[in-house]
């Protein structure tokens, strides 16, 4: 179904799809309007969006179903370009990478293919291609059956068991030993079946000792452009789940130049070319670079772009826009990152066990503080958290901009101390929400406007 909305269509303004992105998470539909960038929304099928609701970049609403009908989803898109042309096709959503990759190389629009789109997706494959250009990899086995899980037991231990087409933290587990080996693949297997409707397969690979950082970064034409490096903490597992995000990180610049140099040849053993990155890797040994992942898309359902922009005062979703849009002439700057003119930093509240929430302790009073930009909540008191590996989601997000790292440190020590999520010993007895299911329909965000839904998982 298409919901047009006639006076707000501005046909000499470049239009883009944009494919599942949550109206709760303003920044990338700001981008749009600054840009000059009118977009096709597809929402997600389980978001309800109101017409008076929804943000000023979107002219049109189209609804597909991505995941269930890729085929007819595609038939639907030829059809409303050939009615009335659209200039490309964007999500900041990674399961739908592949699809809108394979929908623009259908129409003839701007984009990277799904080749290269389902190589940055898929971690088997991802793992393959960087080996082969001769990057940095851990040791690693593909898995396409639980009982393969064997193969693995060669590996240096301890290793990391996730899903090959994952997102956050959803079934990622530590096996400490080749003993631990085979209930951790089973149990990895079980939650995806569960939570993805379908395996795909796993990758075992060797844990990576040393800090987490994400870089964000811009591609056109081949050429890259990295705009940020930022900290994502020092997960030790058996689980991972995220927990903050600052940038710029304070790194020494011999190391800060062998991550800009891995990201970027990371790009070509990809084919990434044209659009934005996010990619999140360790430091092994807290020197050398090995990337976890690269996502071709802004990270974080837009954080990314909230990060990068307070970073660099560059709006990295607009120029991302305009690449997608075929309109993009700037050419992007090679060398160092920009030098940053401030700190912004992402705490992601971290859930702190499981069972049903009683009290969200902390949250409500960070509205007013002068330091916070975006307070965004999904979880709420009468949600259930389901333990690990079951991925439930994040209670919430804070998102802060800082004078310099120092200050956005201390701000996230601050949180560590204030916040606190308390639980009922009960699980899910059918009476209560299950905060998966509730999550992804609802959230509220401090100092925007209040709109229904955002992702139930953190950065992607």
């Amino acid at each position: 179904m298409t919901t047009h909305h006639p006076g707000r269509a501005r046909p000499t303004r470049p239009t883009l799809v944009l494919v599942y992105q949550r109206t709760s998470l303003p920044w990338v539909f700001e981008s749009a309007e600054r840009a000059g960038i009118d977009l096709v929304l597809v929402p997600r099928p389980d978001e309800t969006v109101s017409r008076d609701g929804l943000p000023p970049a979107v002219v049109d609403v189209l609804r597909l179903d991505v995941e269930a009908d890729p085929a007819g989803a595609l038939d639907a898109l030829r059809r409303r370009y050939e009615e009335r042309p659209f200039q490309g096709v964007v999500t900041l959503y990674d399961p739908a990478v592949p699809f809108v990759a394979e929908a623009a190389e259908r129409l003839g629009l701007p984009g990277i293919g799904r080749d290269v789109a389902l190589g940055a997706q898929d971690k088997r494959v991802m793992r393959e291609r960087l080996a082969a250009a001769g990057l940095n990899v851990p040791g690693f086995v593909r898995l396409d059956h639980p009982d393969d899980w064997e193969k693995a037991a060669r590996l240096a231990f301890p290793v990391v068991v996730k899903p090959a087409h994952g997102f956050s933290s959803l079934g990622v587990t530590k096996a400490e030993s080749p003993g631990d080996l085979k209930g951790v693949v089973d149990e990895v297997w079980r939650t995806c079946a569960s939570k993805l409707g379908r395996v795909d397969g796993l990758v075992v690979e060797e844990y990576l000792d040393g800090p987490e950082f994400a870089v964000e970064s811009l591609a056109h034409g081949g050429d890259v452009r990295i705009l940020t490096i930022g900290y994502k903490g020092d997960p030790q597992g058996p689980h991972f789940e995220e927990g903050v995000y600052r940038a710029p990180a304070s790194l020494p610049a011999d190391v800060e130049e062998d991550i800009r140099r891995e990201v970027t040849a990371a790009h070509r053993a990809l084919g990434i070319t044209d659009g934005p990155t996010h990619t999140e890797l360790r430091l092994r040994g807290g020197v050398t670079p090995y990337l976890l992942e690269m996502g071709a898309r802004i990270g974080g359902s837009g954080v990314s772009q909230y990060i990068a922009s307070g970073v660099t005062g560059i709006d990295f979703a607009a120029q991302a826009l305009r690449i997608a849009a075929g309109t993009a002439t700037e050419p992007l700057a090679s060398g160092p990152p920009p030098e940053p003119v401030g700190a912004a930093a992402n705490y992601i509240v971290p859930c702190g066990g499981s069972g049903r929430i009683s009290a969200i302790r902390g949250l409500a009073e960070l509205r007013d503080d002068p330091r916070v930009d975006h307070v965004v909540q999904m979880l709420f008191p009468g949600d259930v958290v389901r333990p690990y590996p079951d991925f439930t989601g994040y209670p919430a997000f804070v998102l802060s901009r800082h004078a310099d790292i120092a200050e956005a440190e201390e701000f996230h020590r601050f949180l560590e101390r204030s916040i606190r999520i308390e639980f009922t010993d009960e699980t899910d007895d059918g009476q209560g929400t299950d905060a998966t299911a509730r999550t992804a329909r609802t959230a509220r965000t401090a100092k925007t406007d209040r709109t229904d839904g955002t992702d139930h998982g953190g950065p992607e």
